[in-house]
Protein backbone atom coordinates (compact mmCIF):
# COMPACT_ATOMS: atom_id res chain seq x y z
CA UNK A 1 0.00 0.00 0.00
CA UNK A 2 2.57 2.67 1.08
CA UNK A 3 4.69 1.72 -2.45
CA UNK A 4 2.21 2.21 -4.12
CA UNK A 5 1.37 5.61 -3.06
CA UNK A 6 4.66 6.58 -2.91
CA UNK A 7 4.66 5.51 -6.67
CA UNK A 8 1.16 7.64 -7.28
CA UNK A 9 2.52 10.43 -5.45
CA UNK A 10 6.28 10.69 -7.50
CA UNK A 11 3.80 10.74 -10.59
CA UNK A 12 0.97 13.77 -9.17
CA UNK A 13 4.23 15.62 -8.53
CA UNK A 14 5.68 15.37 -11.83
CA UNK A 15 2.49 16.32 -13.34
CA UNK A 16 1.00 18.81 -11.33
CA UNK A 17 3.54 20.05 -8.94
CA UNK A 18 1.56 22.88 -7.51
CA UNK A 19 -0.54 20.55 -5.38
CA UNK A 20 2.50 18.63 -4.01
CA UNK A 21 4.17 21.92 -2.89
CA UNK A 22 4.93 21.03 0.60
CA UNK A 23 7.93 21.86 3.04
CA UNK A 24 8.03 18.23 4.33
CA UNK A 25 6.65 15.32 1.99
CA UNK A 26 3.61 13.09 3.41
CA UNK A 27 3.16 9.65 4.39
CA UNK A 28 0.08 8.01 3.37
CA UNK A 29 -0.74 8.19 7.01
CA UNK A 30 -0.37 11.54 7.37
CA UNK A 31 -2.50 12.69 4.71
CA UNK A 32 -5.62 10.64 6.02
CA UNK A 33 -4.76 12.25 9.42
CA UNK A 34 -5.10 15.44 7.93
CA UNK A 35 -8.19 14.52 5.84
CA UNK A 36 -9.74 12.95 8.99
CA UNK A 37 -8.97 15.88 11.23
CA UNK A 38 -10.25 18.13 9.28
CA UNK A 39 -13.69 15.66 8.07
CA UNK A 40 -13.75 14.86 12.06
CA UNK A 41 -11.96 16.28 14.82
CA UNK A 42 -13.27 14.39 17.47
CA UNK A 43 -12.31 10.97 15.33
CA UNK A 44 -8.75 12.99 14.69
CA UNK A 45 -8.34 13.65 18.21
CA UNK A 46 -8.83 9.69 19.44
CA UNK A 47 -7.49 8.03 16.71
CA UNK A 48 -4.16 10.45 15.84
CA UNK A 49 -2.82 9.71 19.74
CA UNK A 50 -2.22 6.05 17.97
CA UNK A 51 1.14 7.59 15.68
CA UNK A 52 4.19 5.66 15.47
CA UNK A 53 7.11 7.42 17.07
CA UNK A 54 9.45 7.54 13.76
CA UNK A 55 9.90 11.11 14.63
CA UNK A 56 10.39 10.90 18.24
CA UNK A 57 12.56 7.99 17.92
CA UNK A 58 14.80 10.06 15.33
CA UNK A 59 15.24 12.80 17.86
CA UNK A 60 15.69 10.28 20.73
CA UNK A 61 18.79 8.98 18.72
CA UNK A 62 20.47 12.53 17.90
CA UNK A 63 19.89 13.20 21.89
CA UNK A 64 21.78 9.96 22.39
CA UNK A 65 24.63 11.33 20.23
CA UNK A 66 24.64 14.39 21.59
CA UNK A 67 23.65 16.03 18.51
CA UNK A 68 21.23 18.64 17.74
CA UNK A 69 18.19 18.73 15.55
CA UNK A 70 15.21 21.24 15.13
CA UNK A 71 13.42 17.85 13.76
CA UNK A 72 9.47 18.21 15.08
CA UNK A 73 8.52 14.75 16.76
CA UNK A 74 5.38 12.48 18.22
CA UNK A 75 5.49 12.56 22.35
CA UNK A 76 4.58 9.39 23.83
CA UNK A 77 0.44 10.21 24.51
CA UNK A 78 -2.16 8.14 23.82
CA UNK A 79 -5.71 8.05 24.68
CA UNK A 80 -5.95 4.63 25.99
CA UNK A 81 -9.25 2.47 25.67
CA UNK A 82 -11.78 1.04 28.68
CA UNK A 83 -9.40 1.84 31.13
CA UNK A 84 -9.73 0.54 34.27
CA UNK A 85 -10.64 3.14 37.34
CA UNK A 86 -10.35 3.14 41.07
CA UNK A 87 -11.98 5.33 43.14
CA UNK A 88 -10.09 8.19 44.68
CA UNK A 89 -10.40 7.11 48.25
CA UNK A 90 -9.30 3.93 47.71
CA UNK A 91 -6.43 4.79 45.40
CA UNK A 92 -5.01 7.24 46.69
CA UNK A 93 -2.67 7.77 49.66
CA UNK A 94 -0.66 10.67 51.16
CA UNK A 95 3.11 9.89 51.07
CA UNK A 96 4.30 9.42 54.39
CA UNK A 97 7.71 9.40 55.30
CA UNK A 98 9.96 6.07 54.31
CA UNK A 99 12.72 4.30 55.79
CA UNK A 100 15.30 6.75 54.67
CA UNK A 101 13.51 9.69 55.96
CA UNK A 102 16.12 10.37 58.02
CA UNK A 103 18.82 9.87 56.30
CA UNK A 104 17.02 12.71 53.54
CA UNK A 105 16.07 14.89 56.05
CA UNK A 106 20.29 14.59 57.44
CA UNK A 107 21.02 15.65 53.57
CA UNK A 108 18.45 18.48 53.21
CA UNK A 109 21.01 20.01 55.79
CA UNK A 110 23.78 19.57 54.41
CA UNK A 111 24.47 22.63 52.43
CA UNK A 112 22.83 24.41 49.52
CA UNK A 113 20.42 21.96 47.70
CA UNK A 114 20.64 24.08 44.78
CA UNK A 115 24.55 24.38 43.27
CA UNK A 116 24.10 26.04 39.91
CA UNK A 117 26.14 23.70 37.20
CA UNK A 118 25.83 26.01 34.44
CA UNK A 119 24.20 29.33 33.79
CA UNK A 120 21.62 30.04 31.08
CA UNK A 121 21.95 33.52 29.87
CA UNK A 122 18.41 34.92 30.79
CA UNK A 123 18.58 37.60 27.88
CA UNK A 124 18.98 35.17 25.15
CA UNK A 125 15.85 33.50 26.73
CA UNK A 126 14.18 36.68 25.38
CA UNK A 127 14.59 36.12 21.93
CA UNK A 128 11.65 33.71 20.78
CA UNK A 129 14.13 31.91 18.15
CA UNK A 130 16.68 31.06 20.04
CA UNK A 131 14.24 30.11 22.60
CA UNK A 132 12.35 27.48 20.30
CA UNK A 133 15.79 26.02 18.52
CA UNK A 134 17.19 25.38 22.39
CA UNK A 135 15.05 24.55 24.68
CA UNK A 136 11.69 22.98 22.71
CA UNK A 137 10.43 20.54 19.97
CA UNK A 138 7.62 21.08 17.92
CA UNK A 139 5.42 18.17 16.78
CA UNK A 140 4.11 18.46 13.30
CA UNK A 141 0.52 18.52 14.60
CA UNK A 142 0.73 21.77 16.01
CA UNK A 143 1.97 25.29 15.95
CA UNK A 144 2.58 27.88 17.95
CA UNK A 145 4.32 31.39 18.02
CA UNK A 146 5.83 34.33 20.12
CA UNK A 147 2.47 35.38 21.41
CA UNK A 148 1.28 32.60 23.36
CA UNK A 149 5.17 31.65 23.81
CA UNK A 150 5.95 35.14 25.00
CA UNK A 151 9.36 34.31 27.08
CA UNK A 152 9.40 37.47 29.27
CA UNK A 153 5.80 36.75 30.76
CA UNK A 154 6.22 32.96 31.32
CA UNK A 155 9.06 33.09 33.15
CA UNK A 156 7.93 36.38 35.27
CA UNK A 157 5.10 34.56 36.52
CA UNK A 158 5.54 33.53 40.23
CA UNK A 159 5.17 29.62 40.49
CA UNK A 160 5.69 29.49 44.01
CA UNK A 161 3.84 26.89 46.38
CA UNK A 162 2.17 27.72 49.88
CA UNK A 163 3.01 25.04 52.18
CA UNK A 164 0.97 26.39 55.24
CA UNK A 165 -2.37 24.69 54.13
CA UNK A 166 -4.07 22.14 55.66
CA UNK A 167 -3.44 19.04 53.44
CA UNK A 168 -1.56 17.73 50.16
CA UNK A 169 0.14 20.56 47.89
CA UNK A 170 1.08 18.61 45.18
CA UNK A 171 -0.62 15.61 43.34
CA UNK A 172 1.08 13.21 41.78
CA UNK A 173 -0.70 10.49 39.64
CA UNK A 174 -0.43 8.19 36.35
CA UNK A 175 -2.72 8.24 33.76
CA UNK A 176 -0.55 5.50 32.00
CA UNK A 177 -0.35 3.48 35.00
CA UNK A 178 1.13 0.26 33.04
CA UNK A 179 4.15 1.92 31.72
CA UNK A 180 7.18 -0.02 32.82
CA UNK A 181 11.35 -0.62 31.94
CA UNK A 182 13.22 -2.93 30.58
CA UNK A 183 14.09 -5.11 33.83
CA UNK A 184 10.61 -4.21 35.22
CA UNK A 185 9.46 -7.26 36.92
CA UNK A 186 5.59 -6.85 36.09
CA UNK A 187 4.92 -5.49 39.96
CA UNK A 188 3.73 -1.45 40.14
CA UNK A 189 6.66 -1.08 42.56
CA UNK A 190 8.59 -1.26 39.33
CA UNK A 191 6.82 0.46 36.89
CA UNK A 192 5.80 4.60 36.36
CA UNK A 193 4.18 3.89 40.02
CA UNK A 194 6.82 2.91 41.83
CA UNK A 195 8.74 6.19 41.01
CA UNK A 196 5.47 7.91 42.02
CA UNK A 197 6.12 6.78 45.46
CA UNK A 198 10.12 7.69 45.39
CA UNK A 199 9.10 11.64 43.57
CA UNK A 200 6.38 11.91 46.23
CA UNK A 201 8.76 10.74 49.38
CA UNK A 202 11.48 12.76 48.09
CA UNK A 203 9.31 16.33 47.90
CA UNK A 204 7.86 15.37 51.42
CA UNK A 205 11.05 14.12 53.37
CA UNK A 206 13.41 16.77 52.09
CA UNK A 207 11.53 19.71 50.50
CA UNK A 208 9.00 19.46 53.35
CA UNK A 209 6.36 19.52 50.23
CA UNK A 210 2.53 17.92 50.78
CA UNK A 211 2.36 14.72 48.74
CA UNK A 212 -0.88 12.92 47.69
CA UNK A 213 0.04 9.76 45.00
CA UNK A 214 -3.20 8.84 43.43
CA UNK A 215 -2.54 4.94 42.20
CA UNK A 216 -5.59 5.13 40.15
CA UNK A 217 -5.27 2.92 36.97
CA UNK A 218 -6.79 3.88 33.74
CA UNK A 219 -4.90 2.17 31.15
CA UNK A 220 -5.54 -1.61 31.92
CA UNK A 221 -7.47 -2.66 29.14
CA UNK A 222 -6.15 -0.26 26.68
CA UNK A 223 -4.92 2.93 26.20
CA UNK A 224 -7.59 4.66 23.86
CA UNK A 225 -9.40 6.73 26.64
CA UNK A 226 -7.23 6.48 29.76
CA UNK A 227 -7.30 10.51 29.37
CA UNK A 228 -11.05 10.41 29.41
CA UNK A 229 -11.02 7.66 31.74
CA UNK A 230 -8.91 9.72 34.62
CA UNK A 231 -10.29 13.20 34.26
CA UNK A 232 -13.39 12.91 36.43
CA UNK A 233 -11.17 11.00 39.15
CA UNK A 234 -8.77 13.73 39.27
CA UNK A 235 -11.55 16.29 38.99
CA UNK A 236 -13.08 14.85 41.85
CA UNK A 237 -9.88 14.43 44.12
CA UNK A 238 -8.89 18.55 43.32
CA UNK A 239 -12.18 19.01 44.56
CA UNK A 240 -11.95 17.17 47.72
CA UNK A 241 -8.65 18.29 48.21
CA UNK A 242 -8.39 22.50 47.56
CA UNK A 243 -4.88 22.62 49.06
CA UNK A 244 -3.80 21.08 45.86
CA UNK A 245 -1.78 23.26 44.25
CA UNK A 246 0.69 21.18 41.46
CA UNK A 247 -0.30 18.38 39.71
CA UNK A 248 2.16 15.86 38.11
CA UNK A 249 1.17 13.22 35.68
CA UNK A 250 4.01 10.83 35.84
CA UNK A 251 4.62 8.51 32.47
CA UNK A 252 8.17 7.59 30.92
CA UNK A 253 8.29 7.97 26.97
CA UNK A 254 8.43 5.27 23.93
CA UNK A 255 11.40 5.00 21.76
CA UNK A 256 13.17 2.48 19.18
CA UNK A 257 14.85 -0.40 20.88
CA UNK A 258 18.24 0.91 20.24
CA UNK A 259 17.76 3.96 22.02
CA UNK A 260 18.84 4.66 25.60
CA UNK A 261 17.80 8.24 26.80
CA UNK A 262 20.58 7.89 29.78
CA UNK A 263 22.63 10.66 31.36
CA UNK A 264 25.23 10.57 34.12
CA UNK A 265 24.50 12.25 37.09
CA UNK A 266 26.71 12.75 40.29
CA UNK A 267 28.52 9.37 39.25
CA UNK A 268 25.10 7.66 38.75
CA UNK A 269 23.66 6.02 35.54
CA UNK A 270 20.42 8.61 35.23
CA UNK A 271 17.32 8.43 32.92
CA UNK A 272 16.62 11.86 30.88
CA UNK A 273 13.05 13.15 31.67
CA UNK A 274 11.51 15.46 29.63
CA UNK A 275 8.64 18.25 30.01
CA UNK A 276 5.44 17.83 27.90
CA UNK A 277 2.86 20.60 27.37
CA UNK A 278 -0.59 20.11 25.02
CA UNK A 279 -1.66 23.14 23.25
CA UNK A 280 -5.13 22.27 22.13
CA UNK A 281 -5.02 22.93 18.67
CA UNK A 282 -3.76 21.43 15.52
CA UNK A 283 -2.30 22.54 12.43
CA UNK A 284 -4.68 20.92 9.87
CA UNK A 285 -7.97 23.01 11.84
CA UNK A 286 -6.94 25.46 14.44
CA UNK A 287 -7.78 25.86 18.17
CA UNK A 288 -9.64 22.58 19.05
CA UNK A 289 -12.97 24.23 20.41
CA UNK A 290 -14.04 21.00 22.62
CA UNK A 291 -10.47 20.85 24.22
CA UNK A 292 -9.75 24.40 25.68
CA UNK A 293 -7.31 24.99 27.97
CA UNK A 294 -7.90 28.04 30.18
CA UNK A 295 -4.59 27.49 31.69
CA UNK A 296 -2.00 26.76 28.77
CA UNK A 297 -0.26 29.95 29.92
CA UNK A 298 0.52 28.88 33.56
CA UNK A 299 0.99 25.47 32.27
CA UNK A 300 3.49 26.43 29.80
CA UNK A 301 5.08 28.77 32.29
CA UNK A 302 5.50 25.50 34.27
CA UNK A 303 7.52 23.54 31.69
CA UNK A 304 9.76 26.60 31.00
CA UNK A 305 10.83 27.08 34.56
CA UNK A 306 11.38 23.60 35.21
CA UNK A 307 13.06 23.50 32.32
CA UNK A 308 15.52 26.59 33.12
CA UNK A 309 16.13 25.09 36.46
CA UNK A 310 17.33 21.89 34.99
CA UNK A 311 19.75 23.34 32.80
CA UNK A 312 21.65 24.92 35.78
CA UNK A 313 20.99 22.55 38.11
CA UNK A 314 21.47 19.48 36.12
CA UNK A 315 22.94 20.29 32.46
CA UNK A 316 21.49 17.72 30.25
CA UNK A 317 19.28 15.77 32.43
CA UNK A 318 16.60 16.97 30.49
CA UNK A 319 15.55 16.60 26.59
CA UNK A 320 13.56 19.75 25.22
CA UNK A 321 10.05 20.89 26.18
CA UNK A 322 7.77 18.64 23.79
CA UNK A 323 4.59 20.99 22.38
CA UNK A 324 1.52 18.60 21.08
CA UNK A 325 -1.66 19.19 19.59
CA UNK A 326 -4.25 18.13 22.56
CA UNK A 327 -4.55 18.75 25.91
CA UNK A 328 -3.94 15.74 27.99
CA UNK A 329 -5.88 16.96 31.42
CA UNK A 330 -3.38 19.84 31.94
CA UNK A 331 -6.04 22.11 31.74
CA UNK A 332 -7.25 20.94 35.43
CA UNK A 333 -4.91 22.99 37.02
CA UNK A 334 -2.79 26.26 36.23
CA UNK A 335 0.85 23.94 37.43
CA UNK A 336 -0.03 21.23 35.59
CA UNK A 337 3.01 18.89 34.52
CA UNK A 338 3.47 16.37 32.31
CA UNK A 339 6.71 14.41 32.93
CA UNK A 340 7.94 11.70 30.75
CA UNK A 341 10.98 10.00 32.71
CA UNK A 342 13.20 8.06 30.29
CA UNK A 343 11.78 4.96 28.02
CA UNK A 344 11.23 1.41 27.94
CA UNK A 345 14.40 0.76 27.04
CA UNK A 346 15.78 2.26 30.68
CA UNK A 347 16.82 0.30 33.57
CA UNK A 348 14.58 1.29 36.53
CA UNK A 349 17.89 1.99 38.91
CA UNK A 350 18.51 4.45 35.52
CA UNK A 351 14.84 5.70 36.17
CA UNK A 352 15.12 5.92 40.29
CA UNK A 353 17.98 7.62 40.15
CA UNK A 354 16.29 10.33 37.80
CA UNK A 355 13.83 11.14 40.84
CA UNK A 356 16.68 12.80 43.05
CA UNK A 357 17.44 15.51 40.10
CA UNK A 358 14.37 16.15 38.96
CA UNK A 359 12.35 16.09 43.12
CA UNK A 360 15.17 19.17 43.55
CA UNK A 361 14.71 20.63 40.42
CA UNK A 362 10.53 21.06 40.98
CA UNK A 363 11.06 21.81 44.77
CA UNK A 364 13.73 24.81 43.45
CA UNK A 365 11.03 26.40 41.30
CA UNK A 366 7.97 25.59 44.13
CA UNK A 367 10.09 26.87 46.84
CA UNK A 368 11.47 29.89 45.13
CA UNK A 369 15.13 28.91 46.08
CA UNK A 370 13.98 28.30 49.66
CA UNK A 371 14.46 25.52 51.84
CA UNK A 372 12.78 26.65 54.91
CA UNK A 373 10.06 24.70 56.24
Amino acid sequence: MKTKWSLYYQLLKLCVPVFCFQSQEMTLSDWLMQELSVASPVMAYVYGEDEEKDDLTLLAVMENAGQETGQAADANGQDGANGQTASSDSAAKNVMPTADAALENQRAQQGNLWTKRATVNRDKLLDYDYLIKNFYRIDRTTTINSSELNPSELLAKDLTINRNVDGPVVLIYHTHSQESFVDSDGSDAMSVMGLGDRLGSLLQNVYGIPVLHHLGKYDVDGRDYAYANAEPQITQLLADNPSIQVVIDLHRDGVGEDVRLVTDIDGKPTAKVMFFNGLSRTTATGPIDYLQNPNLQDNLATSLQMQIAAAELYPGFTRPVFLKGYRYNMHLCPRAMLIEVGAQTNTFEEVYNAMDPLANIIAYVLLGGQTGQ
